[in-house]
């Protein structure tokens, strides 16, 4: 039976049947401005009307899908919670959104998968999309007479499509970008964008788009100073991109990044242009079991609200009769046990005095101990506050040396190379930090700062130039500047 895809995009719907790893029909209609929105579908009815005539367009007999979400507005993290048993797995994980999630929790459905982690702890990729977005498909859904038997975010989608370890993945279209950084086969930073309506071409949100790649890049080594992202790591790009060779040079980051067209692990015929149904491809192999075959992505988890999945047969009906039965026997068997336990209560009754007279001479014995408990006590309260007293200052001192480290790391890291720093004075949130370097320079390194997340403020409170005498003989000359930089930490949790 054909596997059937369903993904709707501001602009259109697109639909895509395959057998296996082969793609069999695919097909797409367009979508009049305002009825779809940011993947909020806006008129219900015309866009269920819209999808049962593509249906019928493709001769698509199935009803059941695999439906994409869009990724705006959704938040995906990567946690670890202490190893437990997997019943109390699901409130923990809801525990641990509700400290994450930068929003009430009603607002959001929340799916997760558990990840690889060190012994002792377990590792969970996390996703929290928007109510309003997903039971808006569900409707349309419903009154197009099409049911989703399971639901992806289109960018985890997307990354199921890459045979990498690491990669970054842009996938740009008419009205949305979706940029994702993969480091050992596991999304590690997702982030989504409405592109601007008034951008006619490609060209026109080109630097926009390479403006927001820099910034994924960067967010994500502000997290990772020990192990930045090389700049070797491949670029892959779909959609408009793929079609556009001559704007892949600015997602270059240096001459060794290669960027290419993301490929496609299914096999087509010649005239279907894997690039434009990307995320209909990734949705496709969720039932494969790609994260055994190569790099591809292993987190793979059904975003279906319990809501929504088929409700099982109830077995009430069926197991009544069955209960009464047994329940019969069930009296049956406790009367005898019950007449072996009286026969076993006379025997025991004659341990019970032999144990009475042990429980006196044991209750003698405790009230000896109280009598040294009570002597000991007074000794321990002083002891107690002292041990408090050091505790709160060691942890204090811990929370500051650990804010400065991440400071000073982060100050150090997103230095360019031309930058010479002279000092960095760091007193609780304000940081000054003086140095030398060219003027290009410096405003390249304050806008790293300001990118990093790390600083609610990042201000050049002091710039002045020196002249640098190049060549002796022909009395060149380079300007460096002298230059302070005021840097407000961001409160640490």
């Amino acid at each position: 039976m054909a596997e059937v895809s369903l993904f709707i995009e501001d602009t259109a719907i697109k639909v895509m049947a395959t057998k296996g790893h082969r793609v069999e029909k695919w097909g797409s209609v367009p979508l009049e401005p305002g009825l779809v929105g940011d993947g909020i579908i806006l008129d219900e009815a015309q866009v269920a009307e819209k999808l049962r005539e593509l249906f019928r367009q493709q001769k698509i007999g199935s009803k059941k899908v695999t439906a994409g979400l869009s990724g705006l507005n959704s938040i995906y993290r990567l946690t670890s919670l202490p190893e437990l048993p997997e019943a109390i797995l699901p409130e923990a994980v809801e525990q641990e959104a509700s400290r994450i999630v930068p929003a009430p929790l009603e607002q959001f459905y929340l799916s997760y998968q558990t990840i690889p982690a060190p012994p002792g702890e377990t590792g969970v990729f996390l996703t929290a999309f928007p109510r309003n977005t997903a039971d808006a498909l569900f409707r349309t859904l419903k009154k197009a007479g099409i049911k989703a038997t399971a639901v992806d975010l289109a960018p985890l989608a997307l990354c199921r499509t890459v045979d990498a370890p690491e990669a970054i993945i842009i996938d740009a279209r008419s009205a949305g970008l979706d940029i994702a950084i993969m480091v050992d086969r596991v999304p590690r930073v997702i982030r989504s964008f409405s592109l601007p309506g008034e951008a006619e071409s490609l060209a026109e949100r080109m630097q926009t788009i390479s403006e927001e790649m820099e910034r994924t890049i960067a967010f994500y080594n502000s997290g990772h100073l020990d192990k930045p992202l090389p700049t070797a790591t491949p670029v892959f790009v779909s959609g408009d991109l793929a079609e556009a060779p001559e704007s892949w040079p600015l997602l270059a980051r240096t001459e060794d990044t290669p960027v290419a067209k993301l490929p496609s692990p299914m096999q087509s015929p010649e005239d279907f242009d894997a690039s434009q149904f990307m995320v209909n491809i990734g949705l496709s192999l969720k039932n494969l079991p790609l994260e055994k075959e190569g790099n591809f992505s292993i987190v793979n988890f059904n975003a279906l609200p319990e809501s929504e999945k088929p409700q099982g047969i109830s077995l009430a009906r069926i197991l009544t009769p069955v209960g009464i039965i047994i329940g019969i026997g069930l009296i049956f068997w406790l009367w005898l046990q019950v007449q072996d336990i009286r026969t076993k209560n006379e025997a025991l009754r004659s341990q019970v005095d032999i144990n009475q007279s042990l429980i006196t001479q044991q209750r003698e014995e405790i009230a000896a101990l109280n009598e040294d408990i009570a002597a000991i006590e007074p000794q321990i309260a002083p002891l107690k506050a002292r041990v408090d007293i050091f505790s709160g200052t060691f942890a204090d001192l811990d929370t500051n040396r650990n804010r400065i480290n991440r400071d000073l790391s982060g100050i150090v890291g997103l230095m360019p190379d031309d930058v010479d720093l002279v000092s960095i004075s760091h007193n609780g949130s304000q940081i000054t930090v003086t140095g030398t370097a060219p003027e290009k320079e410096i405003l390249k390194y304050a806008k790293n700062l300001r990118s990093s997340g790390r600083y609610s403020e990042v201000n050049i409170s002091s710039l002045s130039y020196k002249l640098i005498l190049e060549d002796w003989e022909d009395l060149e000359t380079e300007v460096v500047y002298n230059f302070v930089l005021l840097l407000t930490s961001m409160a640490v949790e």
